[in-house]
């Protein structure tokens, strides 16, 4: 019984990330643009459409933070920023393919 209590606390804070991502419409939408190619923040308030640029900030800043997506800022003017995603991100992006595909059929 203990052994179990440990395994669910244990594991509890990595389903909470896993549940802020998915359970997050935004953060999948995001994601899969990503997948697609499109990485600069204003394409993809573009690409998303109800998107704002707080929300899509926030949702930067959190898939970062998880691990899901990698930063890159380069020193020109103006300045540019671009992501891409990480291994995590890449496995992510594919499950997710798989759950929509599962909804198709």
């Amino acid at each position: 019984m203990q052994q179990a209590k440990k395994i669910s606390l244990k594991s509890r804070s990595s389903y909470q990330k896993l549940e802020d991502v998915i359970g997050c419409k935004w953060s999948v939408s995001v994601l899969t643009n990503v997948g697609k190619g499109i990485n600069r923040p204003g394409e993809l308030e573009r690409a998303i459409e109800g998107i704002s640029t707080k929300v899509l900030s926030e949702r930067f800043r959190k898939l970062v933070e998880y691990g899901l997506l990698d930063k890159k800022t380069f020193n020109e003017l103006p300045p540019r920023t671009e992501y891409s995603l990480t291994e995590k991100g890449k496995k992510l992006v594919e499950i997710i393919g798989q759950i929509q595909q599962l909804d198709e059929r």
